[in-house]
């Protein structure tokens, strides 16, 4: 079953402006260990082509919009980031793609555990195989 589900973050303002803060297992449902975030992306590329084994994330267009496709082996669902306080949170084993970023994205990502490249499946097909394997075994 795909985890994949849009989080809306408590805004705080007034006539100064907007503050969103994101507490680890408070307001992300994870410990975060590591926080990046992708920018300049050009017109008409697309990223992330790969999935996770077990890394949770949540996505954040904190700045312009930007599509998230996500995919379980099974169905898929596209998601629009567009509101800096609205996340996207994606559990564990599911192909993501991002794309049609607007010039001004900020795509900024909280994730559950530092960069470790065994924990990515970067190619599809091994993922449909990942997932085809799992799905038997239940």
């Amino acid at each position: 079953m795909m985890d994949v589900r849009k989080i809306t973050f408590q805004q705080h303002g007034d006539e100064r402006g907007q503050l969103v803060a994101i507490e680890e297992l408070l307001d992300a449902p994870f410990e975060f260990k590591r926080i990046y975030f992708m920018y300049d992306t050009k017109n008409g590329v697309r990223r992330g082509y790969h999935a996770h084994r077990k890394l949770k994330q949540i996505l954040f267009c904190v700045h312009g919009n930007c599509k998230i496709h996500v995919d379980d082996g099974e169905r898929t669902c596209e998601y629009l980031l567009n509101k800096p306080y609205e996340g996207l949170f994606i559990d564990g084993l599911i192909w993501r793609e991002m794309y049609d970023f607007s010039e001004d994205a900020v795509l900024m990502v909280i994730a559950s555990d530092f960069y470790n490249e065994r924990d990515y499946i970067r190619d599809y097909d091994k993922f449909k195989e990942v997932v085809s394997k799992l799905h038997d075994t239940n």
